[in-house]
């Protein structure tokens, strides 16, 4: 900040931003909550630094959080302030909570021809930016960011399996994403969803339970900004996406389970699972109660939808997880081993029998 008065804000650069020159940019803020207000201002976002302060609702415990809603600003913001001639874009952090964090994430310029520098500022700052812009106050900002594309390199998939003892060749997947954010260490997301879905097939394992058909534990790379593993598994196993019977991903962080969501593009296969999905609920009674809802999956088992694979997404209490989402606080210490241990146990026994059931998921 370098007026009204001078001092630091809390930034992080977002995932696919460009750099600043070496001096950064120092322009004034307009402050907008949405497209509308950025639209409504016209020729005055001309050569400014645009900031949406959008803030992130509470979690609810029926409706969840409202990720989706706010984190479109993070991904198309610095397009929508670039059309609009602004030489910056800042957004406020995609979380409800905060110690004067900021939270990154992966941005997009779409089809855009400029480009400009994009980066996350905390709650606090982008607040108190807003305060002093809604007072009349012309408020400047200095911007400094180093980035730079390296361009694309190899990495891998890692995908193991505890083979099906009647049905090898039907396959029940489980899984969650390798890659996290260069801030923290991606305990929640998605070391978590990681660890689980491999204990969940260690536990069977040492259990000696065999299921009918085979456990592929598929931990995905580049998610996060991507999805490169999820789309290169999806080409590589293409002969065998009949055979896929389920994909359940564990991306929502280690805490409390509390069920799972599913989708299928086949109506009368998802009315099915359904009614085979609460029975198994209730097998993990000792867990606390277990929801089965229509909804989303997950981002990596996503991309098997239109091959008609029975997707899933293993839910939790997610009440905190977006207090540590893609920053500095998202490390171990912050994972409960209870909780994370009862999210894998629900991993274990939906996996277990899906895979152990006669017959296929859906086809009751």
């Amino acid at each position: 900040l370098i007026e009204p008065r001078r001092a630091p804000l809390a930034m992080l650069g977002l995932g696919g931003s460009v750099a600043t020159p070496a001096d950064g940019i120092t322009a004034e803020v307009v402050v907008v909550g949405d497209e509308r207000q950025l639209d409504a201002l016209g020729d005055a976002v001309r050569d400014k630094i645009v900031l949406f302060n959008n803030p992130m609702p509470p979690y609810d415990t029926i409706r969840g959080s409202s990720y989706g809603e706010t984190v479109r600003f993070r991904h198309g913001g610095a397009r929508l302030a670039a059309d609009k001639g602004a030489v910056a874009c800042l957004i406020r952090s995609v979380t409800a909570r905060s110690l004067r964090s900021a939270h990154t994430g992966a941005m997009s310029y779409g089809n855009g021809n400029r480009r400009i520098p994009a980066a996350a500022l905390s709650i606090e700052d982008a607040e108190m930016i807003a305060r002093l812009a809604a007072r009349g106050k012309r408020v400047v900002v200095n911007l400094r960011m180093e980035a730079r594309d390296e361009g694309m390199v190899s990495s891998a998939n890692v995908v193991a399996e505890l083979r099906g003892r009647e049905k090898p060749d039907e396959i029940v997947v489980i899984g969650g994403h390798l890659d996290s954010w260069d801030v923290g260490h991606g305990a929640h997301d998605d070391g978590a969803g990681c660890v689980m879905s491999m204990e969940a097939v260690n536990i069977l394992r040492k259990l000696r339970l065999i299921p009918r058909r085979t456990i592929r534990v598929v931990l995905f790379t580049n998610e996060e900004n991507g999805l490169n593993g999820a789309k290169q598994y999806v080409e590589d196993h293409a002969h065998e996406m009949g055979r896929h019977v389920a994909a359940i991903e564990a991306d929502s962080g280690g805490f409390r389970p509390t069920g799972f969501s599913f989708e299928c593009e086949d109506r009368t296969k998802a009315a099915a699972g359904e009614r085979q999905l609460r029975a198994i609920a209730q097998l993990m009674s000792e867990l606390g109660p277990m929801r089965i809802r229509s909804g989303g999956s997950g981002a990596d088992v996503g991309r098997m939808r239109s091959k008609g694979v029975f997707l899933m997404g293993l839910e939790v209490d997610g009440s905190t997880y977006f207090d540590y989402h893609h920053s500095h606080g998202d490390t171990l210490d912050k994972v409960d081993p209870r909780e994370l241990t009862d999210a894998t146990a629900a991993m274990a026994v939906m996996a277990y029998v899906i895979a152990d059931m006669p017959e296929r998921l859906g086809e009751r």
